[in-house]
């Protein structure tokens, strides 16, 4: 607590308080010694400490604002709604014809990858991923323009 800066609101004695609460919790713990002892306090309240800082850090980010209710119909108009069921439509339909691609496209696209980053993930080299990728580009655009003609 020493080390803690001088505008914390938590005294040694109140962590020391929130440490035998927590302990009192698990009645059935054996002891196996005082280390033991001094090694489960230490934890907790390090724990405790840490639990803190995160409170105060959230309280700074807004961790008091009120809850807001997430109105999608203000961010997806109808049309961009569509276009990405589409879009996982026609994922799903190359991911039955070629997975991999499939994957380079949800990693690319949705997860925002390099292409460096997808190589990693699917443990393939560079080349294969700038591959995968045009393919799966064109592979979609077809697929979409054709839903498109047919008007689905």
């Amino acid at each position: 607590m020493s080390l803690e800066n001088s505008g914390n609101t938590l005294q040694t004695t109140a962590l020391i308080n929130e440490v035998y609460l927590r302990l009192v919790d698990f009645p059935e713990i054996t002891w196996q010694g005082r280390a033991h002892f001094f090694a489960v306090c230490a934890t907790l309240m390090r724990r405790i400490l840490i639990d803190m800082a995160r409170s105060r850090r959230a309280q700074k980010r807004g961790g008091g604002a009120e809850d807001v209710e997430f109105d999608e119909t203000l961010f997806a108009p109808e049309e961009i709604s569509s276009e990405l069921l589409a879009l996982d439509e026609a994922m799903k339909r190359l991911a039955l014809v070629d997975e991999r691609k499939s994957q380079v496209v949800e990693l690319r696209f949705f997860g925002g990858l390099s292409v460096e980053e997808s190589a990693e993930v699917l443990k393939v080299s560079r080349e294969t991923v700038k591959r995968d990728w045009r393919l799966a580009k064109v592979w979609l655009f077809r697929e979409l323009s054709a839903e498109n003609r047919n008007g689905t």
